[in-house]
């Protein structure tokens, strides 16, 4: 059977995010705000949330910043994953992956395509591990957002997901 065992111990995490756009500031950043409603409804740790401009430079530092930290076992990006010459998140984090999680971009778009149709083809979310710490880059849309923490990131990083999960394999990522 696949799903949450309650029966398990839930055991929280801390996660990072990071909102990249030209457009939204801090006041109107809904799609940061849902992600990180998410993250503490689900009893995890919000230890980081920045937003930066399209700008692949600060992007890869904040990545490699957070990354280093202890207190962070996941980074979620929203925003710069689209076809536009200023989307280049992609392009600052991919490099960095010390191992691409393929199966991510799949399933986002598999979900992804019960929401928007065919509008998913214009996305390039993506997800790696870099120095031991799980990042996954979303869209910047609110919808999105959603659809990639409700019914993909939020059951790898809960513990008591069966069979497996993400939670579980953190110790042993820098074998």
């Amino acid at each position: 059977m696949h799903g949450i065992n309650e029966s398990l111990e839930f055991r929280p995490v801390g996660v990072a995010v990071l909102t990249v756009s030209d457009t939204r500031t801090v006041e109107n950043d809904t799609s940061g705000d849902t992600l990180a409603a998410r993250i503490e409804t689900a009893c995890h740790r919000l230890a980081a949330r920045d937003l930066l401009r399209d700008d692949l430079g600060a992007i890869r530092h904040r990545i490699i910043d957070w990354a280093a930290r202890d207190d962070i076992a996941a980074i979620i990006t929203t925003g710069g994953t689209g076809l536009t010459g200023r989307d280049v998140t992609v392009e600052a984090i991919r490099p960095l992956f010390d191992k691409e999680i393929d199966g991510f971009s799949v399933v986002f778009h598999m979900v992804s395509y019960d929401t928007v149709g065919l509008s998913t083809l214009q996305s390039r979310a993506c997800a790696g591990i870099i120095d031991n710490t799980f990042v996954f880059c979303l869209p910047g849309s609110t919808g999105a957002v959603k659809d990639g923490w409700d019914k993909v990131i939020a059951a790898q990083l809960d513990s008591r997901h069966r069979p497996c999960n993400l939670v579980d394999i953190m110790p042993r990522l820098g074998e």
